[in-house]
């Protein structure tokens, strides 16, 4: 009885400094993304027509864009580890829209390589009758990874492209007015999907530029200026701007802020267990001691 008393006790105090640690962990880590009904759902009201004219805005935000049938419409939205994002696309016309025929739209996400991603499921590919006013598109990646072997076409944090046109219309349907609403979700998976490997820097733009130039000095050992480094300089863009991008390009929380998982809870309820056994088994094979006899007996 005792043994098991106190195995309830061990069990009862590493249970609580487990949950107070993923109470800790939960309020400093990587906060959830936000949902489209916190009151911060206002995103971009236009879109970039290439990947470098592509316009930011936030996991758990509304995107929208006015445009005409045929543009090919450009948004990113950053993706941290762990994160399995969803696009949602859906593409309205007006009321008194002239389509002679039907029109196939198509959603594509690419990533801060631009390479474009495959959808684990969901229909990113959908063909509007004429007779429809709009159509919905929806595109489920695979959990973006934070490390991956260089051959490999995995997901890696950064910035992801997404791109909506139609790939199929008629002649006449095309350059009508159309509107465009975009968002992603992209709730984490947890520690289930963590590797090893960390990158160096999340693929945005500016990343690679913003790194080399913090620990760059154009001054010689003998402490004389050169002037070819001076040229060099006057004739380099001035990197705020890259630095804003690159700032503005964060997820909420920072990119990979937390450094909690559940494989913290599976550690700990492995090592709990541990100790639970090494307790009863002490118990159970311990010798027992022979009662001693009173004297005289």
């Amino acid at each position: 009885m005792r043994a098991i008393r106190m195995g309830a006790t061990l069990l009862l105090a590493a249970s609580a400094a487990l949950a107070g640690a993923a109470g800790v962990a939960v309020a400093d880590g990587t906060s959830p993304s936000p949902s489209a009904s916190d009151g911060d759902s206002a995103g971009p009201t236009e879109a970039g027509t290439s990947f470098r004219t592509a316009q930011l805005f936030q996991s758990g935000t509304h995107a929208t864009a006015d445009a005409s049938s045929g543009d090919y419409l450009y948004w990113r939205v950053p993706v941290d580890t762990g994160q399995r994002p969803t696009v949602d696309a859906k593409v309205t016309f007006p009321d008194t829209s002239a389509r002679k025929g039907p029109t196939t739209w198509q959603v594509d996400v690419y990533d801060g390589l631009r390479r474009r991603q495959p959808c684990v499921y969901g229909a990113q590919t959908r063909t509007l009758a004429p007779d429809q006013d709009s159509v919905e598109l929806h595109c489920t990646l695979r959990t973006v990874r934070a490390w991956a072997e260089p051959w490999s076409n995995d997901p890696l944090p950064g910035d992801y492209y997404i791109r909506l046109t139609a790939v199929a219309a008629g002649q006449g349907d095309l350059g009508l007015p159309m509107s465009a609403d975009v968002s992603v979700d992209a709730p984490s998976k947890g520690g289930a999907f963590a590797v090893g490997g960390k990158l160096a820097a999340p693929l945005v733009p500016g990343a690679a530029l913003s790194d080399s130039s913090d620990g760059s000095s154009d001054d010689n050992s003998d402490g004389s200026s050169d002037d070819s480094s001076d040229d060099a300089s006057d004739a380099s863009p001035s990197p705020s701007a890259e630095s804003e991008t690159q700032a503005s390009d964060e997820p909420d929380g920072g990119w990979s802020s937390g450094w909690w998982t559940d494989r913290w809870l599976w550690t700990g309820g492995g090592a709990v267990g541990a100790a639970l056994a090494g307790v009863g088994g002490y118990h159970v094979t311990r010798p027992r001691r022979r009662p001693t006899p009173p004297p005289g007996y």
